[in-house]
């Protein structure tokens, strides 16, 4: 059976642009409905798809942070090489990570965190989510129940070495959110059960921005993004950067 995969996108509108990370196991359909909203409001915005992501699970255990730190890094210089000169940021989860460390690495109009986590469960706990990522993408393949149990069991002989990179990334992050001076607006899902709920906190208490806001949302788990609260949360995103000090 022949699958449509979700594919990056890059949504051209105006001269305002905005890079869009998905968060780990996750892809560019995570944040599409928000970059559509964008466009319709004359924001351009790009999405990559980090190695390993948005493909058979069985590509992505031989990838780790350094490989999707890159590719954040490709998209944000695609950006600026089509002309884009003023970029704001906003990532989902590891997205929101990487945002935060474009924040002190690059120069970037605006940042925005929606479920970022700033502490790191075990690698036994997170290799869970990667098998649970694993199964999800096998049934959407429309392989049969048996088929599936067997290629899970596969993957389980294999574990993801890269996971203990993946936390230590997390917590360089962690260490250096006071580096931030961009204007930073953190979301949070209230009833979000994949990460702690107090990195929101860490992130707005830390961050040196000037302009800072943090919004929590008391009916949406970890996918903010396709949540219930959904339309609100792309309002408070646009509000947000229609209050940056944009040249254009």
């Amino acid at each position: 059976m022949r699958i449509t995969t979700p594919k990056p996108f890059f949504f051209e509108a105006g001269k305002r642009a905005v890079l869009l990370l998905h968060g780990f196991t996750g892809n560019s359909s995570d944040v599409r409905m928000l970059g559509r909203f964008l466009e319709k409001n004359g924001y351009t915005s790009l999405a990559p798809h980090y190695k390993g992501h948005g493909v058979p699970p069985e590509e992505l255990l031989e990838t780790g942070p350094k490989d999707w730190w890159k590719d954040v890094m490709k998209a944000y210089d695609r950006l600026k090489a089509a002309g884009y000169d003023e970029i704001a940021v906003a990532g989902l989860s590891l997205g929101g990570v990487f945002s935060l460390k474009l924040g002190y690495t690059v120069p970037v109009k605006g940042i925005v965190t929606m479920c970022s986590p700033m502490t790191m469960k075990t690698t036994d706990v997170m290799f869970e989510g990667v098998v649970k990522y694993a199964k999800e993408y096998k049934k959407y393949e429309g392989k049969s129940e048996e088929q599936i149990e067997e290629e899970v069991e596969e993957i389980r002989k294999n574990p993801m070495q890269t996971l203990g990179e993946l936390r230590e990334f997390v917590y360089e992050v962690r260490d250096h959110v006071d580096h931030i001076y961009a204007p930073l607006f953190v979301t949070q899902g209230k009833l979000d059960t994949v990460i702690d709920i107090n990195s929101a906190n860490y992130i707005y208490e830390q961050a040196e921005s000037i302009e800072k806001k943090i919004n929590w949302y008391e009916e949406s788990g970890h996918v903010i993004t396709l949540g219930p609260e959904k339309e609100t949360l792309h309002e408070d995103i646009l509000n947000f950067l229609e209050s940056l000090d944009w040249n254009v």
